[in-house]
């Protein structure tokens, strides 16, 4: 059991990790699809691995990383619907 939360840990850490590389490779946009959705399966990855061995503050900061991806989709696809209507 310790290996699956393990690799679902790990999954989340290079899903969030490899998101920011990305981002300062200028592969891709802070606003864009692909930066929000890894770093919110990441997150969500992350938060799953800590149901198994619980650490308070990852807890926590997991929940925001979750939020502010969140905002993130919300404001992507307005975008996107915004560009639809103007065009």
């Amino acid at each position: 059991m310790d290996l699956l939360f393990d690799i679902i840990g790990m999954s989340g850490t290079f899903l969030v990790v490899g998101c920011f590389f990305l981002l300062q490779l200028k592969k891709i946009t802070p606003t864009s699809l692909t930066y929000n959705l890894m770093n919110l399966i990441g997150a969500i990855l992350l938060l799953i691995s800590l149901c198994y061995s619980f650490n308070l503050a990852s807890f926590v900061i997991e929940l925001f990383w979750i939020a502010a991806s969140i905002i993130g989709l919300v404001n992507y696809w307005r975008s996107q619907k915004s560009d639809e209507i103007a065009s």
